[in-house]
């Protein structure tokens, strides 16, 4: 079923080497203008998301047509045009790097965006993410697992939970790199963050999607950005580990505790 969605998205997209709309909506709609998928040689890939990481829904040949429709902020990419952090959407809800995209200077608007929702905030304390409760803490069906796995998106901005310091950067995977997404066949806790709490408190924060944007030895505020959810090292999809320690440093399996007791004890829960 996937797979004639995709070949059908992809024929619809690309008529004669031109991006065009795919229903009568899009159709309608206004584009800012147009440009030519400059690539090298490969087809220029859309995505579901601003990312590289982003699902592939399709494809644009190289010297193709994109129609585009407005710009967002996304993954910096070193394309064959120009190195940027821009991305188009496309006249089928479909993003594409602009650094792939040979253009004339026209205005482009600005992606209207959702609404960004915020962790729950009490106190020193706060939630990493705003997503709900996928994996407990040491669980029957898993009873060595030291964190709580919350289901938030790829690309969810991942905020330190309380102040303190950077004590632990690190790419944690058995077997190739942290730069990729992971599977269960492989260990490790993908690229994570440690955080040095008052206390001797330390949380920490796996699977990130790409190097954390922080590093050791770093002062971070309350919902200071860490870095973004991915699905690194042992993991099945995208989503946060996230695990408490007390009488630390160092984390280990000894010393971890529930997070939703945790939390819950500053007036936070996670459910």
């Amino acid at each position: 079923m996937k797979a004639r969605y995709l070949a059908a998205l992809a024929a619809a997209a690309v008529l004669g080497g031109s991006l065009v709309a795919t229903t009568p909506a899009a159709a309608a709609a206004k584009y800012a203008g147009t440009g030519i998928a400059q690539t090298g040689g490969t087809p220029l890939n859309m995505r579901r998301t601003p990312s590289s990481a982003g699902e592939r829904l399709g494809e644009v040949t190289n010297g193709g047509t994109v129609w585009i429709m407005c710009q967002i902020k996304g993954d910096r990419i070193t394309g064959a045009v120009r190195t940027t952090d821009v991305w188009l959407r496309l006249a089928n809800n479909t993003y594409v790097s602009d650094g792939y995209v040979r253009r004339a200077s026209f205005p482009i608007p600005a992606c209207a965006s959702a609404p960004v929702v915020m962790p729950p905030v009490s106190g020193a304390w706060q939630l990493p993410v705003a997503a709900g409760l996928v994996s407990g803490f040491h669980t029957a069906q898993r009873p060595t697992h030291a964190g709580v796995d919350l289901g938030a998106t790829r690309n969810t901005p991942i905020r330190a939970a309380s102040a303190g310091s950077v004590i632990r950067v690190v790419c944690n995977v058995s077997q190739g790199t942290c730069d990729v997404d992971g599977n269960r066949g492989i260990a490790g806790c993908g690229w994570y963050v440690e955080v040095q709490h008052a206390g001797n408190i330390v949380t920490r924060y796996c699977h990130m999607v790409r190097r954390p944007s922080v590093v050791v030895g770093q002062r971070v505020a309350k919902g200071q950005i860490l870095g973004y959810v991915g699905t690194s090292g042992s993991s099945s999809g995208p989503h946060l580990h996230f695990e408490v320690h007390v009488n630390a440093p160092p984390a280990t399996s000894a010393n971890a505790v529930s997070p939703i007791t945790f939390m819950r004890a500053r007036g936070l829960v996670i459910k």
